[in-house]
């Protein structure tokens, strides 16, 4: 069960396709994501992630443009291979791969985004997004919305 549209909030989830492919999360259809390590900044915003909040799959250098959408499906929790239990992880289902992967330069070009943090410092791994934001990132990568349905 995921949460009202009213109460999601939404994500930018940054992973380096040469340690972890979002591919991976297509091909197992859930997976826990381990992806914040133990980045205090990172932690500090997993610990807002909650279940049913969207989250956007950017994958970093070489190829620096978003993937695809995922959703989470369960609040974060201590990674049970962390033996020290200070790093978090989340749970998540993929959704769907973008039509069109958008790279950084055409997020950065856009002034609608100009006020996301991802964008002014590329090395965070886990930003957050408002959802207009969201909407304009769907729209450049070929998702809109058909009458009657609401983006995912």
């Amino acid at each position: 069960m995921t949460r009202p549209a009213t109460a999601r909030h939404y994500w930018l989830f940054c992973a380096d396709p040469h340690q972890y492919h979002w591919d991976t999360l297509f091909v197992k259809g859930k997976e826990m994501w381990r992806g914040a390590g133990s980045r205090p900044d990172a932690l500090r915003q997993l610990k807002q992630v909650r279940r049913g909040d969207r989250v956007l799959c950017y994958h970093g250098a070489p190829e620096r443009s978003l993937y695809a959408l995922a959703e989470v499906t369960r609040d974060p929790y201590p990674d049970p291979h962390d033996p020290k239990g200070k790093n978090l992880v989340a749970d998540l289902r993929a959704m769907e791969r973008l039509p069109r992967h958008v790279p950084l330069i055409e997020l950065r070009a856009n002034p609608a985004l100009r006020k996301v943090r991802f964008l002014k410092n590329v090395r965070l791994v886990i930003s957050p997004i408002n959802y207009e934001e969201y909407q304009e990132i769907l729209r450049m990568a070929g998702i809109v919305a058909s009458p009657g349905l609401p983006l995912p």
